[in-house]
């Protein structure tokens, strides 16, 4: 079981915070499919930024079991350490720094993975950060700026000396940002480096693949992220292959429905009307794809949906699009396959 300070996860797979994505619904969606912990969207460290509808919506706390997880982006260290006790005060339980994020709007403000290059900057938040709060601080980083400069072992002996409870790892340079092959081999050498524990992060798609990183890295858990959309339980078929080496059958189109449907209702309240239709047409769209390539007697029906959920409008069109269609997907998939 994996520990981080004082909490106990009920398993070593962690959903990732993903802008845009990890946001209240589809974190409950994923810790209900068994992620042992969810990770927020990132938050910007300016606190005067907080009151705009967007970062509200990244703040409302998920109803899971599990510990409350809020990530930070910045690179002023005494903001990032007011964000960070303000966050304790609003209900966090942990605390994640972002020295991963390899986006543009994020590197243009010297923050996210922009701080590998400066290694006593990143040496100030850290310490200031812990500081600030009573509670576990954890980091996630990439394995450096580029190829040429991997520091990814020297930032995580760094983090152990200053109490970081925990370190994520993304195996690749902010220059690869997402192309190439994840670097296992130096995930593994900061795993021999340190004696905190470590989660590797970067193409793990299927439970095979989870076990093949957990052998190579020796790392203490995994962290998935966009294998997961359109599928929350990849979790669970992972959790299963690791413990018996078998894998449960693949959701049913009618039970794959069932998830879309609580989710979907997730997002509409979350989001509200407007916004509501927005946010639901990605993930969606990543059901309906997945379900097509699980289920290939459905791909024609789930392209005609597709087309249908994005030309809706309204919260209840939505809704009522999946209701029309679920019943006549998974009575097609069923005479097919008789």
């Amino acid at each position: 079981m994996l520990r981080i300070g004082g909490f106990q996860l009920p398993n070593n797979l962690l959903l990732a915070p993903m802008a845009g994505v990890s946001d209240k619904p589809y974190r409950e969606t994923c810790a209900a499919h068994g992620a042992g912990l969810t990770v927020a969207e990132m938050i910007t460290a300016n606190t005067q930024r907080w009151q705009c509808e967007k970062n509200s919506l990244r703040m409302i706390k998920p109803d899971i079991a599990g510990p409350q997880v809020v990530q930070i982006v910045g690179s002023d260290p005494a903001m990032m350490a007011e964000a960070a006790r303000i966050n304790v005060e609003l209900g966090a339980d942990i605390i994640d720094i972002n020295m991963g994020c390899p986006a543009k709007k994020v590197l243009q403000k010297a923050a996210g993975s922009a701080l590998l290059r400066d290694m006593p900057l990143v040496d100030k938040i850290l310490e200031s950060v812990v500081a600030a709060v009573k509670v576990p601080v954890t980091l996630k980083i990439r394995t450096g700026w580029c190829p040429a400069s991997r520091n990814g072992v020297d930032v995580a002996r760094l983090a152990e000396q200053r109490g970081i409870a925990m370190l994520t790892v993304h195996g690749r340079t902010r220059q690869c940002r997402f192309q190439g092959q994840a670097e296992y081999d130096t995930i593994a050498a900061i795993k021999q480096a340190v004696t905190i524990p470590v989660i590797a992060n970067g193409d793990i798609t299927d439970p095979a693949k989870a076990r093949q990183v957990l052998a190579a890295t020796g790392a203490d858990g995994i962290m998935i992220g966009r294998a997961a959309q359109g599928r929350p339980w990849l979790f669970r078929d992972i959790l299963q292959f690791l413990r018996t080496a078998t894998l449960p059958p693949r959701p049913a189109p009618a039970q794959v429905f069932q998830v879309m449907l609580s989710h979907l209702a997730g997002i509409h309240e979350h989001y509200g009307e407007f916004k509501g239709v927005m946010f639901a047409r990605k993930h969606m769209n990543w059901y309906l794809k997945q379900l097509a390539v699980d289920h290939p007697d459905t791909a024609a029906a789930c392209t005609l949906v597709l087309r249908g959920f994005n030309a809706c409008t309204s919260n209840q069109q939505q809704l009522d699009l999946l209701h029309q269609h679920q019943e006549f997907i998974t009575l097609n998939a069923r005479m097919l396959a008789a």
